[in-house]
């Protein structure tokens, strides 16, 4: 069947001309938080879904009605059998999700960085051109801006990455560009700002990664959070992002491959136009939780920029698509997920 409204998206129409009128998508990195959402989100949308994924950070049970290639992307090697998988499976379109994504672990891992998601990329693209996919709908970062002064920062805005894993992403950026000047594919890159949140415990952030999850994490373990860095220029001396929730996120891949067809090569920001700081982060939790929660201190880390909030005024214009979810959704989302897995529900 092809893509219909649901009660997240409404008012749709199919992903793109499937065959014989049926859609099915490719997430690669599609058993990862984030993936995973875009997964469900597309299968309670009546889209076909299938997965490549090498497990090393992802977790099969988020999927597990799903087909899936087991493979390592960024292996020259594996383009043949991911090829293979899409003619197998009809894809008309792709989702690229796989890749690393830690900025601090990029600035000690720089070439192990660029070797995953630039060759990633490039080793995606090649499977798509064997089994004639041209949709493409690209898991890009607010990391491309680095520093910025722009508050909040637009597409257009430079593009200055302070980190390895912000620079991978615009490379990916750009090779993808030049990809589709070429007129072999067509590409919507979306920069994601801060994702957080859950929409079902199953599917909820597991790896330790993101702010969020660290912070329940400890919480939990009846640990203090740690703020890294109090001497930024922000209003209360931390760094401040854009959250967005990670159903807000899914929905809006459901928007951007419908406009793949055609589309050349586009980017839009993925974001609330709010900025929140660690500081506020913490005490969203500690009235979430209940729990008197005190931060302990301590220096900065290398390639965090102080201040990166979005406008996603032209996603918003492109699609209707909007935020619906705050920050005190993302936390109560996130203590519940964690708290029905460790009773024994469902959990990753």
């Amino acid at each position: 069947m092809p893509l219909t409204s649901t009660e997240r998206v409404t008012g749709a129409s199919p992903v793109t001309a499937g065959k014989g009128g049926a859609v099915t998508v490719l997430v690669t990195g599609g058993a990862g938080y984030i993936g995973a959402h875009i997964v469900r989100t597309l299968q309670d949308a009546g889209t076909a879904v299938v997965v490549a994924d090498d497990l090393s950070t992802g977790v099969a049970a988020r999927v597990p009605d799903v087909p899936m290639l087991r493979a390592d992307l960024s292996d020259r090697g594996t383009v043949p059998a991911l090829a293979a998988f899409m003619t197998r499976h009809d894809v008309d379109a792709v989702v690229h999700m796989s890749g690393l994504k830690r900025a601090d672990e990029s600035v000690a891992q720089p070439v192990r960085y660029y070797q995953q998601n630039v060759g990633q990329t490039a080793n995606v693209l090649l499977a798509m051109e064997a089994a004639a996919v041209r949709g493409l709908v690209f898991s890009s970062s607010a990391a491309v801006y680095g520093e910025t002064t722009a508050a909040p920062v637009r597409e257009c805005d430079a593009t200055r990455p302070v980190n390895p894993y912000g620079a991978t992403k615009l490379a990916c950026e750009d090779l993808l560009r030049w990809a589709a000047a070429a007129g072999r594919v067509d590409v919507i890159a979306l920069r994601y700002f801060n994702v957080a949140g859950a929409d079902r415990p199953e599917l909820a952030d597991t790896s330790r990664i993101n702010l969020l999850s660290i912070l329940v994490a400890r919480l939990r373990a009846g640990l203090p959070p740690v703020v890294y860095g109090d001497d930024y220029p922000t209003p209360d001396g931390t760094c401040v992002r854009d959250y967005v929730h990670v159903q807000d996120l899914a929905d809006a891949h459901i928007l951007a491959l419908r406009r793949t067809t055609a589309a050349g090569f586009r980017v839009f920001n993925i974001g609330t136009g709010t900025g929140t700081s660690v500081l506020e982060m913490v005490a969203a939790l500690g009235t979430a939780s209940g729990c008197r929660v005190e931060p302990v201190r301590a220096p900065r880390r290398p390639g965090d920029p102080a201040f990166v909030v979005a406008s996603a005024e032209a996603f918003a214009r492109a699609t209707g698509w909007s935020p619906r979810r705050t920050v005190d959704d993302m936390v109560r989302s996130t203590l519940a997920s964690v708290a029905a897995s460790s009773s024994g529900g469902s959990g990753a």
